[in-house]
């Protein structure tokens, strides 16, 4: 069956895949559109597997909202150029609505479900950006959140906000302010836990026997060693706990006393239930080689 370079147009369009080996598809498949394609699916796994060993520690962090469900999540590439690749973002976008939509347990149970819009998996849907795009890319983590949630996006996508409320106020301008305020606190200051009662009791516990040792070991008596920890265990609260730190826009209160004052000059109630802050890359290995080295190593 013969094809024409409309065809072969038409092939590249659908599948994103440059044009000389559409036309090698087209011709291998005597000209069938359909087994050309799939043609092209089969070397795009092949191509996938061989970018699935390279360093992906770049690339963005999503987060957003729809109605009363909330979603972060996670993507990475081997460039941070990929984050302004519209193809690129336009895949986070649909993995961050499939999530809404479909609420899948874990990344496994994600790459399996029919991505949001589309007829197939999210995994062949991710093998096929990697064909397109020419990096290994990553569906790192997410959450979801059903309630009302605030989202926020630093930096293009550098770090990624949820938040989790429990309220009465929800739609209220004067709430959705006070709500990205907490929001940019936790990509600002980066807080472990919502309040003192989130902490593990085995942290405070480690904290605790490694300040004593540190305070014996400068030669302090038991009684002042044990206020020194004390001192020690509150500070640690207001670094790691949002509640308790001393809010960014305003340090002489803390998180805790403008949630209150928010709610009391609302007459309603507001309660951080929890909260999700992924940022771009954190704890990935990072490949680090020169542009000669590079070119160096694709003619190899």
């Amino acid at each position: 069956m013969a094809f024409t370079a409309k065809d072969v147009q038409a092939l590249r369009e659908k599948t994103g895949v440059g044009m000389m080996e559409c036309k090698k598809a087209l011709t291998e498949a005597n000209g069938d559109m359909e087994a050309a394609i799939q043609l092209l699916r089969e070397k795009g796994l092949s191509a996938a597997a061989k970018k699935a060993g390279r360093i992906a520690a770049e690339g963005v962090v999503l987060s957003k909202t729809a109605g009363n469900v909330g979603v972060a999540v996670e993507v990475n590439a081997e460039t941070d150029f990929v984050a302004k690749n519209a193809d690129f973002m336009s895949f986070v976008d649909t993995v961050a609505q499939t999530i809404l939509d479909q609420n899948p347990a874990d990344v496994d149970a994600l790459l399996a479900l029919t991505i949001a819009g589309g007829s197939e998996s999210v995994a062949d849907t991710l093998r096929e950006k990697i064909l397109v795009i020419g990096e290994n890319i990553k569906i790192r983590r997410f959450v979801r959140y059903e309630g009302t949630n605030i989202s926020y996006v630093h930096g293009g996508g550098r770090i990624g906000v949820l938040v989790n409320f429990e309220t009465d106020l929800g739609g209220k301008p004067e709430f959705e302010a006070y709500a990205k305020d907490v929001a940019m606190q936790i990509a600002a200051a980066g807080p472990l836990y919502v309040g003192k009662e989130n902490v593990p009791e085995e942290t405070i516990a480690k904290e605790k026997e490694i300040l004593t040792a540190q305070a014996m070991n400068e030669g302090k008596p038991q009684n002042i060693a044990e206020k020194m920890v004390a001192g020690r265990i509150s500070k640690y609260y207001k670094e790691f706990c949002l509640l308790e730190q001393p809010f960014v826009k305003d340090p002489d209160q803390s998180v805790a006393g403008y949630t209150k004052a928010t709610a009391e000059s609302l007459s309603g109630a507001i309660k951080v239930i929890k909260f999700a802050r992924f940022e771009k890359g954190e704890g990935l290995e990072k490949k680090e080689e020169n542009f000669a080295d590079e070119v160096a190593g694709m003619m190899q």
